[in-house]
């Protein structure tokens, strides 16, 4: 792996490139493909590859708490949040619990308590929903939080987050819990994977939902390349 920019460094040190500053952080962590398509058969897997996920590791080693739409964690067959040894010895001589915590956003709770990445999780997850739903055997493998009335409140759910000791936040997606975010102002981060793949027509896009109020202007912090596998960094 090469940093292009903004010093070109061979094989970066990825912790420090990509260590949180102090005070709570919203990041997003996407891949897409040359001509603009955040998937290929309905999954971004195939967009990746190995210096892809040693990021994507990296990522979810430096957050307190992993923000996923339902229709993701469905779509990209999400297991338990789980991270290897050396990745759990270093957050917790960094301060941090031995493990990052599910977030998965649901407005009509419709999940499935046997769903592996609930049922196997290492630690308890939790549900942001909307209220009025009965939560039924769900709260028997998660905390559910209720923010808004007919859609997910994002902004309340964050500050509940943030409320909870989750200041490092990070997301996976998908493009619609994107869209979202975007609009209420909450994205202080993108870290963006540029594929050398063209996808062709018909593939939707990393962001999805209702336009913005005004384009919103992040600063490119560095530039990585692996592979013919671009990695930006943009943020506040």
């Amino acid at each position: 792996m090469q940093q292009l920019w903004p010093t070109p460094v061979q094989d970066p040190d990825l912790i420090d490139l990509y260590r949180d500053p102090p005070g709570p952080r919203l990041r997003l962590n996407f891949v897409t493909s040359l001509d603009g398509a955040g998937h290929v058969d309905g999954r971004s897997a195939p967009l990746s590859g190995p210096a892809d996920k040693r990021i994507f590791g990296v990522l979810r080693m430096l957050c307190d708490a992993l923000v996923v739409g339902a229709g993701t964690l469905r779509e990209e067959g999400y297991h338990a949040l789980r991270l290897d040894a050396a990745r759990r010895d270093w957050r917790l001589a960094n301060g941090l619990s031995e493990y990052p915590v599910l977030v998965i956003a649901s407005a009509r709770l419709d999940l499935d308590p046997a769903h592996q990445a609930l049922a196997d999780a290492p630690v308890r997850p939790t549900i942001i929903t909307c209220a009025g739903h009965d939560p039924g055997p769900l709260a028997d493998v998660a905390d559910i939080v209720a923010a808004g009335e007919g859609e997910v409140d994002l902004v309340a759910a964050v500050s509940e987050l943030r409320e909870r000791g989750y200041a490092h936040l990070l997301s996976e997606g998908g493009p619609r819990l994107f869209g979202s975010l975007t609009a209420a102002g909450l994205v202080d981060e993108l870290c963006l994977t540029v594929s050398p793949l063209l996808a062709g027509p018909g593939a939707t896009r990393i962001t999805a939902g209702a336009p913005i109020a005004a384009p919103e202007n992040l600063t490119l912090r560095h530039v990585l390349l692996d592979d013919g596998l671009l990695f930006l960094r943009h943020a506040r």
